[in-house]
């Protein structure tokens, strides 16, 4: 599993309802996309769940990588990418990825980005982050938890998808769902 996001800084001043317009009408295209784990249309206002800028930030769990690079590579992307620009593509391979049945009902999502310390032992990191994205599903009222990481800067990440926004850290990034595409059935 590959975990996708990127993300479009909008300015100040921008009109974000453009941005729940493009989710609207645009979300449900992706509904069933193969290899699809699911796709969050994610938004973020500025100052809104302390967010410091209006963002764009779709949030993706691709179940094979060709999934990721047939949408990548796709008229969508290349359609979004003429509208918004080419982004940075970040991605993480999955270490544990939690899915409700109730995954429709997501209204927020939570992102932590983590350095990695030197030489830490990745085995007992990946045990931890595991049994952590396993408890917020179980028992801390997360929809989706995802948790994986990525080699290049040895950064991990903690992504959660809620139906109440939860009490957020300092350095969490919280946004609006405006549409979940779920995976073909």
């Amino acid at each position: 599993m590959i975990a996708m996001q990127y993300s479009f800084t909008l300015p100040a001043d921008y009109d974000m309802s453009v941005i729940d317009r493009r989710i609207r009408d645009k979300g449900p295209l992706l509904d069933g996309f193969p290899n699809l784990g699911f796709k969050a249309y994610l938004s973020a206002c500025r100052g809104e769940f302390a967010s410091r800028e209006n963002l764009y930030a779709p949030f993706y769990l691709w179940q094979k990588p060709e999934g990721a690079s047939d949408f990548l590579c796709g008229s969508g992307f290349e359609a979004l990418t003429a509208a918004f620009g080419w982004p940075q593509v970040k991605t993480w391979i999955v270490w544990q990825a939690e899915v409700s049945p109730y995954i429709g009902a997501a209204r927020f999502a939570t992102r932590d980005i983590l350095q990695t310390q030197p030489y830490a032992s990745l085995a007992d990191i990946r045990r931890s982050e595991s049994a952590e994205a396993e408890a917020d599903l179980a028992a801390g009222g997360a929809l989706a938890s995802v948790s994986g990481f990525e080699p290049t800067t040895w950064t991990r990440i903690r992504f959660r998808l809620w139906r109440d926004m939860p009490e957020i850290g300092e350095h969490t990034q919280a946004y609006r769902v405006g549409h979940l595409s779920p995976p073909r059935p």
